[in-house]
């Protein structure tokens, strides 16, 4: 057996460092709860780069007495706690003692204190550990404490570190958390010189939620004050006709402690259930007040993971309180009416003769007003329903629906000739229709009859002595996944009026940290600001009216799976974009449409499964058929 060895003090401290520091944002956690703790109403951050050459902290609490400032960087030294039976009551946000000795650890410390009692501040200085000066210093009541050159002396940890709009972004994120959870305090936060944030510290949750998180989320909340069994449950919650695509507007809070808890999501999401789409999460700013026994905060050193004594009672008050809330609402959501053209792609068109012509605007439009949400195709397509024969004349009913955009290549076999009116005659009993794809493979498909469309979303055929069943969206996603993968550049098109996307902190650190993935997939964006993105060009399959909902669809799947590797995240990126172009369930679809549809699916024998694991059709036998009838036995 190896000899066991004592570690000496400059290894110990880096080891426990590890705990705590993990980046600039953990920094900035602990020093603010240290704020907060020291009973500041005004706390002040700046940083530049990201955090990880300067932080700089300033509060108005009440200070360090000078004998005590050295021992606020030794380990295991708190003024939260001194006994056992503390464990089992903590109220303050910090009380292990380890926050300022691992900061002083890997990074360069300088610390500007004076308490109320005291007529001159101390300043102190230290490094890696290591204490480098200490002296008088004039400064009003209150902390300062500037953090620079984390990691400077382990640089290994250092190459761990995300780029500087990352790292400022994760940053951004705590001091929302934290002005959220305090409306009572004013924080003021600057980045790289630019004041982003600033709270009025009133104490109203409302108006420091429209601070911090916007107009949009603030107006779309509702108040929520429930009590049971000794615990209260105060906040906001979204209204189920404002749902999200992601839970990155979800805010969680044990007695003012940011958390995470499965129990208050589960039941926040129980709670929404039959009032929301499937696939949409509610938003919520919620606290819950409850004894500090019945809650272990000693988890882990971050502080965020919590253990309840009991959890039943949790996910009562969570749900009831949130139930209550959206039973008392009566909002009923909405239409808006925007001038805008009809047109949902580009106003420059080919037609049969592949003669561009200009299409006319709609006469509601402003003149000079730009087309909004546009799209100019870099590669003209070919729509697989496409027939040489002169378009038949249409008259207009009140049934009319416009055409489902159903953007499938499909390449016409020479010999195939079709009819001049709508419905194209079924091929005969002693010829087969031959349809060559892209890779000049022949597939012979077999005789099949259309019989129609049920529910404007099945697709009824005849096929020998069977009926199939085909779902038209399974279907067609279907096709458009492979087109994607068998694609070496994915085709683009490029939007008239680029995208701007409002993302949260977390989402939009997915999508900067996976933008070349992205661009990889058919997209062309770049980041805009702190926390948006602008979207320039899609995949040609997509329809470019989803885009935004297509980014934040997207931004979700890389929080939640963040350890796939590479192809298994291209893979849902296609399945996100095949979705979004695929033809929806109730789309109104042609005969020819449909004709052209069955054609192009039963060349494709592999497909038999959408992306996502549903069955494209479904058939049933002529004999199943007859026996349900009592024709056979």
């Amino acid at each position: 057996m190896a000899k066991i060895n004592v570690l000496p003090k400059e290894i110990y401290q880096l080891i426990a460092a590890g705990e705590v520091v993990e980046r600039p944002s953990s920094v900035v956690k602990e020093m603010i709860e240290n704020s907060l703790d020291a009973g500041a109403k005004n706390i002040t951050l700046e940083i530049k780069n990201g955090g990880s050459t300067y932080i700089r902290i300033t509060d108005d609490g009440c200070g360090i007495e000078r004998d005590d400032v050295r021992k606020v960087f030794i380990s295991h030294a708190t003024s939260k706690i001194s006994k056992k039976d503390d464990l089992n009551s903590i109220g303050t946000l910090g009380f292990r003692g380890e926050a300022m000795a691992s900061i002083s650890a890997v990074a360069k410390v300088e610390l500007l204190t004076k308490a109320e009692n005291e007529e001159i501040g101390t300043r102190y200085e230290i490094a890696g550990g290591e204490e480098l000066e200490f002296d008088d210093a004039g400064c009003p009541n209150g902390t300062t404490i500037v953090v620079r050159d984390i990691f400077f002396n382990t640089p290994a940890r250092m190459k761990f570190l995300k780029k500087d709009v990352t790292e400022g972004n994760q940053v951004a994120g705590i001091v929302d958390r934290m002005a959220i959870s305090h409306p009572e305090i004013s924080f003021r936060f600057i980045r790289d010189g630019k004041q982003m944030l600033i709270t009025s510290g009133n104490g109203d949750l409302k108006s420091t939620i429209y601070s911090v998180l916007g107009k949009e989320m603030s107006d779309s909340l509702m108040s929520v004050d429930y009590s049971y069994e000794n615990m209260r449950l105060t906040g906001f919650v979204s209204k189920p006709t404002a749902s999200r695509k992601s839970r990155a507007g979800q805010f969680f809070y044990i007695n003012n402690r940011i958390v995470k808890s499965k129990t208050a999501m589960a039941a926040l999401e129980q709670a929404y259930k039959n009032t929301i789409m499937v696939g949409r999460f509610p938003a919520c700013v919620l606290n819950i007040e409850l004894d500090p026994s019945q809650v272990d905060v000693n988890v882990h050193p971050a502080k965020t993971e919590v253990r309840f004594a009991n959890e039943k009672p949790i996910f009562n008050l969570v749900y009831y309180g949130v139930k209550t809330a959206i039973e008392n609402d009566r909002t009923v959501k909405e239409v808006e009416f925007k001038e805008k053209p009809i047109y949902q792609k580009s106003n420059v068109y080919q037609n049969d003769d592949n003669k561009s012509f200009q299409a006319k605007f709609d006469f509601f439009k402003k003149k000079d007003e730009p087309p909004s949400q546009q799209v100019i195709k870099t590669k003209p397509r070919e729509d697989f329903w496409r027939v040489e024969a002169p378009k038949p004349e249409y008259k207009i009913t009140r049934d009319d629906k416009p055409k489902a955009d159903i953007n499938i290549e499909y390449k016409e076999p020479e010999n195939f000739a079709p009819a001049q009116k709508e419905e194209i005659p079924k091929a005969q009993a002693d010829e087969k229709v031959v349809i060559t794809d892209e890779k000049d493979n022949e597939n012979v498909i077999p005789d099949f009859k259309l019989i129609g469309e049920a529910f404007k979303t099945y697709l009824i055929v005849e096929i020998e002595n069977e009926l199939y069943f085909i779902d038209k969206h399974a279907a067609h996603e279907r096709m458009n996944f492979e087109r994607f993968k068998s694609q070496a550049t994915v085709e683009t098109q490029m939007l008239l009026a680029p995208v701007v996307v409002n993302l949260t902190k977390d989402e939009f650190i997915a999508i900067s940290e996976n933008i070349d993935l992205i661009k990889q997939c058919g997209f062309e964006l770049e980041e805009f600001g702190e926390s948006q993105i602008i979207v320039r060009a899609i995949p040609s399959l997509v329809d470019g009216d989803s885009v935004k909902d297509l980014m934040l669809e997207i931004a979700q799947k890389l929080l939640e799976h963040k350890t796939d590797i590479l192809p298994d995240k291209i893979d849902w990126i296609y399945h996100s974009a095949s979705c979004r172009g695929a033809v929806k369930a109730g789309d109104y679809t042609s005969r020819q449409e449909q004709e052209m549809f069955v054609k192009k699916l039963l060349a494709m024998p592999n497909i038999r499964f959408c992306p996502h694991g549903r069955p494209v059709f479904i058939k049933m036998s002529k004999y199943d058929i007859e026996k349900q009838f009592g024709r056979v036995t």
